[in-house]
């Protein structure tokens, strides 16, 4: 009950709750271009509930863009990870606008705004958030995810292995928390690291623990988001792969192994839906799922077109839902830029319609089977498909024409029949049909060539 009314009360005081029913919790992006308040994009909470009690784990990526291990790991933990025992709370995208930007902080440097922060800044809302999710009673430790340089060394060989280096490091900002559970971080950070070093995939990757003294010895440290968390009673260390290493599945590799490592010690039990190997990673980094906009259009990413013109836009306030933990857009001169993590998958100009249509479903003939769908879903044909007309609907198949028809509606079509050049896809083979109501465009559906 305790946990009822204390989760009850989170949600209506920080609109979050940390441990709701598994599963991926992405919030919608409203992108508005009338608002000239400067502010960061609000970033992404996932609750991974074990149906056993055991301890939280709160993991955050992403408080600096350009360091992609940090939130890619993340993304894939949330995406598909089963927690068995235990709770694991995933932030992979603390810091959007610094990710699709690939720099550092775009509002300077967020893990220096622990300590204070001005309520004017455009990171307030993220940091003050993340602040409280820190200090929530039932979160029992805490990573922060990076990219560093070189590679740590306790003795100086060179400018690029030395003690000065941040990258294959555990980063402590004291050795224990007395009389706080998983206190002990030295410890622990000296058993990630032991088992981290056996299974490189070069030797000269080493791992090492470094221990900040941030307390006595590191005023700027003083405003981290580590050094926050353990003067609050918080264990917390930051993980720190090499910017060296320049295969980012090999930097995520390094960051899910340290992740695994972390959640055995603190006895969270888990599956995952993939091979942990630079092949099985692979696969997940490159899969980036699929978009809705405004809820009557679906892209889906892979092998998407690096262009895609007159896109049927809302003329403000239009509404992006991504299935990938990472994805994001930006609002850019001639129209939207679709992001996951730092890469830019796609490039949408915009054809700006209403949408106040009446018409909410239609019936498409594939292949001789009728099939009753709603906008934004995606069907497949092999050898024509038709789409059934009704009273005051138009169809806009993008890439057919023929002179004197308005509606191409009640018309067979096959793939030879539509200009490849206006597909979605590099491979020619999803088609655009586009339905509007009067002025009103009302949805699109992915006709899928299947061969």
């Amino acid at each position: 009950m305790r946990r009822l009314l204390k989760q009850i009360i989170c949600v209506i005081l920080a609109s979050v709750a940390l441990f709701g029913a598994q599963g991926n919790t992405k919030q919608e992006i409203v992108i508005d271009t009338k608002n000239k308040v400067k502010q960061n994009t609000p970033f992404d909470l996932y609750t991974l509930k074990g149906k056993e009690d055991g301890a939280t784990l709160l993991v955050i990526g992403g408080i600096h863009g350009d360091e992609p291990g940090g939130y890619f790991a993340p993304a894939l933990l949330a995406d598909y990870y089963t927690i068995k025992k235990g709770n694991v709370l995933v932030v992979p995208n603390l810091n959007p606008d610094s990710i699709m930007a690939f720099r550092r902080g775009i509002y300077r440097d967020m893990n220096r705004k622990f300590a204070r922060i001005a309520k004017n800044d455009p990171d307030f809302n993220n940091v003050e958030r993340i602040k409280k999710i820190i200090k929530d009673p039932e979160v029992d430790f805490i990573i922060n995810l990076h990219d560093g340089h070189g590679f740590y060394r306790e003795k100086w060989e060179n400018s690029i292995f030395n003690p000065k280096a941040w990258g294959q490091t555990y980063v402590i900002d004291q050795k224990t928390l007395d009389n706080v559970p998983f206190g002990d971080l030295d410890s622990i950070a000296k058993q990630i690291e032991s088992r981290l070093n056996q299974s490189l995939h070069y030797d000269f990757h080493t791992f090492g623990v470094r221990n900040t003294e941030t307390r006595i010895k590191d005023e700027e440290q003083q405003n981290s988001l580590t050094f926050f968390a353990v003067t609050h009673l918080k264990p917390a260390l930051a993980i720190e792969t090499s910017k060296n290493i320049k295969e980012l599945p090999l930097k995520t590799l390094y960051q899910l192994s340290s992740i695994e490592a972390l959640m055995e010690i603190l006895g969270i039990e888990f599956e995952r839906n993939f091979t942990l190997d630079l092949k099985g990673i692979t696969q997940k980094i490159e899969s980036y799922g699929s978009v809705k906009i405004n809820n009557n259009i679906t892209l889906e990413l892979n092998g998407i077109k690096n262009r895609l013109n007159f896109v049927p836009l809302l003329s403000d306030k239009n509404h992006f839902a991504f299935t990938h933990p990472i994805g994001g857009v930006k609002k850019v001169k001639d129209g939207f830029e679709v992001y996951i993590g730092h890469k830019r998958i796609t490039h949408l100009k915009p054809d700006i319609f209403p949408m106040r249509c009446k018409l909410e479903s239609l019936k498409i003939d594939a292949d001789g089977k009728e099939i009753e769908t709603r906008f934004g879903e995606s069907l497949e044909f092999k050898k024509y498909f038709l789409v059934k007309g009704q009273d005051n609907m138009r169809v806009n198949v993008i890439g057919y024409s023929k002179k004197g028809v308005v509606s191409e509606h009640n018309i067979k079509l096959n793939k030879n029949m539509i200009d490849k050049n206006y597909a979605l896809d590099k491979k020619g083979s999803i088609f655009r049909v586009e339905i509007y109501e009067g002025k009103n465009f009302c949805g699109m559906l992915n006709l899928r060539f299947k061969e």
